[in-house]
C-alpha cells in the first residue's frame, strides 16, 4: 500500500477519529486518518476488505470468504494460500497503524478487528441515522436533522461491493435507507418554510431515484411557494415523462391533483 494525495471530502470529520477507515459507499477507498491509501493486488485486496467490512463483527466462514474472493477458482489450496498472503500483507501494512492485527481468524471465521481502530463508513452511516432517529422520536428535530445531514455526507454513492447475494441485499437496504433520510430532511425543511433547503434535498433524492413522486411533489410545492409557478408545472411534466419512460406508468392521483391545483389555484398549494 502507498499513501495517496488529498483528503476526505465534506463529512470526513466522522471518519478521521479512526486510525483506519474502510469506505464502501461509492467507490472503494481506504484511509489512514484522513489520508487516502492506495490498494493494490489486482482487486483481491479490495474484495477482501469489502467482504469483511460488510460482515461486521460476526465475520464470515473461511470457505465462504474464499468463494467470495476467488469464485472462479476450483483449487481451494491455492486460494487459501492467496488468502493467507493477503492477510499477511494487511497485517504488515495496517498493523503498525492500529497497533493490532487488522483481521482476526477465530474458530474458522474471518472478521475485521473493528475493536482495534478500523472503522467502516457503512457502520458510521447507520450509527448516525440511529442517533438521529432517537432525537427525532424525542422531538429534537434540529439536532436530528444535523445528524441526518452528516450521515448523508457519508453516502457518496451506492455500496461499491455487489458480487455476492449478501452484498446485493445490503446495497438495496442501504440505498432505501439513504432515500428515506433524504425525504425526511426535505420534509423538515418544507415544514420549516426553508424552500431552498427543501429543493436541495428533494433534488438530491431525485438524482438517486428519478421516479420518487414524493420528491417531485416537494419540488412542485416549493416552486409555487417561491413564486415559480411555471417551473412547478414543468416539474410535473418531468415526473410524468420519467414514469412513462421507466415503467410505462402515469403519476399518482396525489401528484396529478397537485398539478391541477397549481394550474387553477396556486394560492391553495
Amino acid at each position: 500500500m502507498e499513501a495517496g494525495q488529498g483528503s476526505v471530502n465534506d463529512g470526513s470529520a466522522w471518519q478521521t477519529s479512526a486510525p483506519v477507515t474502510v469506505c464502501l459507499l461509492g467507490n472503494f477507498r481506504l484511509f489512514k486518518g484522513n489520508q487516502p491509501i492506495a490498494v493494490r493486488n489486482n482487486g483481491k485486496m479490495e474484495a477482501l476488505l469489502c467482504t469483511l467490512a460488510l460482515r461486521g463483527e460476526q465475520g464470515i466462514p473461511r470457505d465462504q470468504l474464499l468463494q467470495a474472493i476467488w469464485p472462479e477458482s476450483d483449487n481451494s489450496t491455492l486460494a487459501g494460500q492467496a488468502l493467507h498472503s493477503l492477510v499477511h500483507y494487511l497485517h504488515k501494512s495496517l498493523g503498525g497503524i492500529i497497533g493490532a492485527a487488522p483481521i482476526l481468524h477465530v474458530d474458522g471465521y474471518y472478521c475485521l478487528n473493528t475493536q482495534s481502530g478500523i472503522a467502516v463508513d457503512v457502520g458510521q452511516f447507520e450509527a448516525l441515522i440511529n442517533a438521529a432517529n432517537r432525537d427525532w422520536r424525542a422531538g429534537k428535530y434540529p439536532s436530528a436533522v444535523e445528524l441526518y445531514r452528516h450521515a448523508l455526507d457519508l453516502y457518496r454513492g451506492d455500496l461499491c461491493s455487489s458480487t455476492t447475494i449478501h452484498a446485493l441485499v445490503e446495497r438495496e437496504r442501504l440505498r432505501a435507507l439513504h432515500l428515506t433520510v433524504l425525504a425526511r430532511v426535505a420534509d423538515f425543511y418544507f415544514a420549516d418554510e426553508d424552500y431552498a433547503g427543501c429543493l436541495d434535498y428533494a433534488s438530491r433524492l431525485l438524482r438517486f431515484d428519478p421516479c420518487r413522486e414524493d420528491a417531485h411533489r416537494f419540488m412542485m410545492r416549493c416552486y409555487v411557494r417561491l413564486g415559480e409557478r411555471a417551473q412547478a408545472l414543468r416539474q410535473y411534466r418531468l415526473c410524468a415523462a420519467v414514469l412513462q419512460a421507466e415503467f410505462e406508468a402515469t403519476p399518482e392521483l396525489a401528484t396529478t391533483a397537485l398539478f391541477h391545483s397549481i394550474q387553477s389555484d396556486p394560492g391553495s398549494v
